[in-house]
């Protein structure tokens, strides 16, 4: 059979990144915890243990967590624990402890597993159910927790990871945001951690990594096992939990204190080491004797994105709306840090929105020191407030373009749209109008990730989520460069020499920038080698990168790239219907894929009940062997070394070559952030310090790390 090309091209669809710091999040704003009726007159459900094993490796993360739930109350009731959606996470195993043993969730339609969930709870029998509250939260709930007893349960999401100018990041979220105000008035939630709380990262890399940073845990216990091979833990038990499983008294001196609290995100940073060859690595599952396998393609290019020398205009959209109250101070800082390292060709232009917009510079002022002063001064005076209207924000910022300058837009906001005009494909069609970037901070994590994202993608500009927890300065260093260099514009991506199909991307526009990475899924149905082509423009001149890989026979180490690959295809399906209309048949195509595979999503969700409850509703248990599958994996790989660029398949025909090099075969080097040598210390090393200043420091809350 005549070989298959597997083609598309990244289309025009959105962007993001913003040049503020405002992430600050408001004493009001919620966090994950265990829900109750706000009326309700019986005492709150204990989380009596929360413990959270992440596992970051082979460019995806592994994240499991196991609690348990006590009912301090003389009658059986329902626990429901609700906590933020982790940006790009596959929920795919979900496990309920029965008589002393987990029961593993399956996913089934969403309407149904309610159904079943209810009806099981009706029947007093027991029941457990995680559901997706659009782009807000997790909410999982379990009947029943019996009085004065506890339950257990476990959750398990898999989140593709990468780069961004040699920095990695990873982020455990609890704040929920408080944008749900309906959410908000219903429930009280208890988010204590009575007993013990624990936090374990394994950061296991191919490239090797010289730091690591927990910016808001500065007591955090890191360890450096290897250049390729990272640990960081946090622990908290609390004095009435000092006993062992037989209740003798244990030493927890390093652990004893306080109850913890689930209010801040946990985040951590990690930098690759400088001078790192610019490459594609390639991850592949394909069992033995199944004609279609799942790869993972991760494409790293090189420093040739020259730097811009001409002027440019910046319109900074401010979210000045209520849900900004707490943040706004921090904001204007961000905003100050960028115009700071504007050129002085540039010129700005800041625009406020919240029921109303109006441009508050009334025109492009000049980006030189005393005028940017003089500005923020009078930024500071403002008193957020009202409701939001961000498609007045974005529409009074888009007006008023130079079509002889370039311009860029840079949206600052948590997204949640409440007055005038709220459908997203309005706000799609404004962007296509107009030939502008669009940059976002996307702000918290209960912000409209799915409209922010596909405005960005439209103006083929870039997207950033921001917790409290970030680096705000060492953020804007990495956005700096996506604003101050050339991208690869037009981007097309060909593999060739093999029957593939079913390509997707995460969820990015169709440009690449400086230091961003690019990962591509698909299926292959014949084994052997393959070309990958990426062609692209910069500065107007077209550029075609190629290299050759071999596509395995059998390769068992990595089940998980199914998941993956079916959620990158999820979020291709969403957008297209937030793009085009709601779709029956798209619809099912999500329902189908999410069945398959095991993921919760908007329309299917994971239920559990008892094994013999699962056979009489014909309810096959696909997730089960799924879960076993990847568990099975997982123990295989944590028993292997990590060895140097251990998945790296261009090697020896380099896809990113030097220009002129002496040597034929020889890469370009990665982009990467210039490092501060202030040490590994407490709380790891800060690759960004080179640029803090004092005012920042107080200002933003940023430490210093110890030598």
């Amino acid at each position: 059979m005549k070989n298959q090309a597997s083609k598309f091209k990244l289309t025009p669809l959105f962007s993001a990144i913003a040049l503020s710091s405002s992430l600050l999040i408001s004493p009001l704003a919620e966090s994950a915890g265990l829900l109750k009726p706000s009326n309700a007159t019986y005492a709150d459900l204990k989380i009596k243990e929360h413990h959270v094993d992440v596992v970051i490796e082979d460019m995806y993360a592994t994240t499991t967590i196991e609690q348990i739930f006590h009912n301090p109350n003389g009658n059986d009731l329902e626990a429901i624990y609700s906590f933020p959606v982790p940006e790009k996470a596959a929920v795919g195993e979900f496990s309920y402890w029965i008589d002393g043993q987990p029961v593993t969730g399956e996913v089934i339609e969403k309407q149904r597993a309610r159904e079943i969930y209810e009806q099981e709870k009706q029947q007093g029998r027991e029941a457990a159910i995680v559901e997706k509250d659009s782009y807000k939260t997790f909410d999982i709930s379990v009947f029943p927790v019996k009085a004065n007893q506890d339950v257990k349960i476990k959750l398990v999401y898999l989140q593709n990871t990468q780069t961004d100018t040699g920095i990695g990041r990873y982020v455990y979220p609890l704040e929920d945001g408080g944008v749900d105000e309906q959410k908000l008035s219903f429930w009280n939630r208890n988010e204590i951690v009575e007993e013990k709380f624990t936090f374990d990262v394994k950061l296991r890399t191919s490239y090797p990594v010289d730091g690591l940073r927990l910016p808001k845990h500065p007591n955090a216990s890191l360890q450096q096992l290897s250049n390729h091979e990272w640990t960081a833990n946090l622990a908290n038990t609390a004095a009435a939990s000092s006993t062992d499983e037989e209740g003798q008294p244990i030493n927890t001196d390093s652990l004893s204190g306080p109850a913890t609290t689930l209010d801040q995100d946990i985040l951590m940073y990690w930098r690759h080491q400088p001078n790192l060859p610019a490459s594609v690595d390639m991850l592949a599952y394909k069992e033995s004797g199944n004609n279609k396998g799942t790869y993972k393609l991760t494409l790293t290019p090189g420093t040739d994105l020259p730097a811009f020398n001409q002027g440019r205009d910046w319109v900074f959209v401010l979210d000045i709306s209520g849900s900004m109250k707490g943040k706004f101070a921090a904001l204007v800082e961000g905003v100050r840090e960028g115009l700071s390292n504007l050129s002085p060709n540039d010129r700005f232009r800041i625009v406020l929105f919240n029921n109303q917009a109006r441009s508050f510079t009334q025109g492009y002022l000049p980006a030189d020191k005393t005028t940017v002063e003089n500005t923020l001064n009078q930024l500071d005076q403002i008193q957020p407030g009202q409701g939001t209207n961000l498609y007045a924000g974005l529409q009074t910022g888009i007006n008023q373009l130079d079509s002889d300058r370039s311009t860029a837009i840079v949206l600052v906001t948590d997204g949640v749209a409440n007055v005038g005009t709220t459908h997203k494909s309005k706000f799609l069609n404004l962007l296509e109008q107009k030939d502008v970037r669009l940059f976002t901070f996307i702000m918290g994590n209960s912000a409209n990730r799915p409209l922010l994202e596909e405005m960005t993608r439209v103006s083929n500009g870039f997207a950033m989520s921001i917790s409290n927890s970030d680096d705000i300065v060492g953020q804007l260093m990495l956005a700096q460069g996506k604003m101050t260099h050339a991208a690869m514009r037009d981007i097309e991506v060909e593999v060739v020499g093999v029957r593939s199909k079913d390509m997707v991307k995460p969820r990015l526009a169709n440009t690449l920038y400086h230091g961003q990475q690019l990962t591509l899924f698909g299926h292959y149905y014949k084994p052997g080698e393959a070309e990958i082509r990426l062609t692209g423009s910069i500065n107007g001149e077209k550029k075609t990168y190629t290299t050759r890989f071999q596509l395995p026979d059998t390769s068992t180490d990595h089940p998980e790239l199914e998941r993956l690959w079916a959620f990158a295809a999820i979020e291709e399906l969403q957008a297209e219907m937030d793009y085009l209309g709601s779709d029956k048949d798209t619809e099912q195509a999500i329902v189908d894929t999410a069945v398959e595979y095991g993921l919760v999503t908007d329309y299917t969700s994971m239920v559990v009940v008892r094994d013999e409850v699962f056979k009489s509703l014909n309810i096959e248990r696909n997730n089960q062997k799924r879960v076993a599958k990847e568990q099975k994996a997982r123990e295989t790989r944590a028993s292997k070394p990590v060895t140097a660029e251990q998945h790296r398949v261009d090697k020896q025909q380099p896809m990113f070559k030097q220009q002129n090099a002496s040597q034929p075969n020889q890469s370009q080097q990665r982009a990467t952030v210039t490092p501060s040598r202030s040490g590994s210390g407490g709380g790891a090393v800060s690759p960004w310090l080179v640029i803090l200043i004092a005012a920042s420091i107080a200002l933003m809350q940023i430490r210093r790390f110890k030598s």
